[in-house]
């Protein structure tokens, strides 16, 4: 067998040129030598300036955008909850979609520049403008559009970004680095609160701002990356084999199916929470107005700083143990104990230390899942397309967790502040994320 290297060759490093040739249409296997050391620092700058572009409007843009509104006359107070669920879960469904199609159209791309830069690239640049779109929006249709169409751009780039992991880490380096990204993403939401806080006043600079720093990111990361290039044009896709693009088939992959609804789950517990966020705290735990961006924030920082040290040290001991499945059981359920508590918050310290506790667990969950995925990937060719499908169980949980919660805020409450019920579904959600973990056979 041919000892060129694979990376040489335009294949990922650790595999040979004979290799991806005497496989027919399976071009690539996985990696086993060590990730460039220059694609992971780049991944980890990438995420990083990424999400704090992404995830500052969507943490505190959207609430201070639906105030907004509502001080313009443009949207009634009582609606404002309501308001922002729909907002959210709209903009989610475009990511759904997104996601899944660039993840499929990017294991599929025969560009000379590689299967994932194009879409990259493309996707911040779209984000970018649409950000734009939304801090100009005039009513609350027009900012719901271009929420849409950020969250569409957003996930363009993410879907090619997060299956670049497929194509170059290998299994032994997936708890650390899957740690690592899921550190940066963090780090990434934290640092958009902060802009969000600094510039609650200039919405078009918030919104607009960081995401034109994410494109030069994205750029620098996509020509540090050695990008698999396909040695022949795929065959064509019958209409079927489009279909499936959205389908992973539970039963001849079960391992992978109980993943997903894991994420799903703890997900939707998640996002119940950061949707409502703002107003849980302008309703609920009555902060002022003018406040609430700066209490989310330092909130953030405490999350993250617990979330840090429990990726860190669980992403080690994950990989260092060869065991996933108790990890992720335990934060999840941790996670879901966490969601339950905030429904007797009644003071700001309180809800710092309920942070904290939420911190920690996601932590644990994120320094570990990601490689339990990684693990339980159907096939390696179509590592894009299976990452897209599983980002379904990131993406679908976000539209649907807003607007049914929008729903139950309001059930005997006018004014949407019921969160006793809306946290109590969430927490069940997550707890049944944790316990169908158990099942899965591939990973210890």
């Amino acid at each position: 067998m041919s000892t060129v290297s694979g990376s040489a060759a335009g294949q990922p490093s650790g595999m040979t040129a004979a290799t991806a040739m005497v496989r027919g249409h399976h071009w690539f296997d996985e990696p086993t030598a060590p990730a460039p050391k220059k694609y992971v620092v780049w991944l980890l700058v990438a995420q990083l300036v990424f999400f704090i572009a992404l995830l500052g409007p969507a943490v505190v843009g959207i609430g201070l955008k639906i105030q907004d509104l509502v001080h313009m006359g443009a949207l009634d107070q009582n609606g404002a909850v309501g308001a922002g669920g729909v907002l959210g879960g709209v903009g989610a469904l475009f990511a759904t979609i997104a996601n899944v199609v660039f993840g499929k159209v990017s294991d599929r791309t025969t560009s000379r520049w590689g299967r994932r830069r194009i879409w990259i690239v493309l996707g911040t640049i779209i984000m970018t403008i649409a950000f734009g779109v939304m801090a100009l929006a005039p009513s609350l249709w027009v900012a719901t559009v271009g929420w849409a169409l950020a969250q569409f751009g957003a996930n363009m780039t993410l879907a090619p970004f997060i299956a670049t992991m497929a194509d170059h880490v290998p299994k032994f380096q997936r708890g650390k680095i899957g740690a690592a990204l899921m550190i940066a993403q963090q780090a990434g939401i934290l640092g958009g609160a902060y802009v969000a806080q600094w510039f609650q006043g200039q919405m078009f600079i918030m919104f607009v701002g960081p995401s034109v720093l994410a494109i030069v990111a994205m750029f620098i990361f996509a020509f540090a990356l050695d990008d698999q290039v396909l040695p022949e044009k795929p065959p064509a896709m019958s209409f079927r084999e489009i279909v499936q693009t959205f389908w992973v088939s539970p039963v001849k992959f079960p391992d992978y199916a109980l993943a997903w609804w894991s994420r799903f789950l703890i997900t939707f517990a998640a996002f119940g929470f950061s949707a409502f966020r703002f107003f849980y705290l302008l309703n609920h735990v009555k902060v002022p107005e003018k406040d609430v961006p700066g209490v989310i924030t330092m909130s953030i920082l405490v999350y993250t700083v617990a979330l840090v040290v429990a990726s860190y040290l669980c992403g080690y001991l994950s990989d260092k143990l060869g065991r996933r499945k108790a990890f992720v059981w335990a934060a999840t359920a941790l996670y879901a104990a966490g969601t339950v508590g905030l429904i007797f918050v009644q003071d700001i310290g309180t809800f710092y230390v309920l942070e904290a506790l939420m911190g920690f667990a996601f932590g644990m969950y994120l320094g570990v899942d990601m490689a339990l995925v990684l693990d339980v990937l159907p096939n390696p060719d179509d590592s894009g397309k299976d990452l897209g499908v599983f980002n379904i169980a990131n993406a679908l949980p976000q539209t649907f967790a807003p607007m049914i919660g929008a729903i139950l805020v309001y059930i005997g409450d006018k004014g949407g502040n019921n969160f006793r019920l809306w946290f109590t579904v969430c927490g069940i959600a997550c707890l049944i994320g944790a316990i169908v973990i158990f099942p899965i056979k591939k990973v210890r």
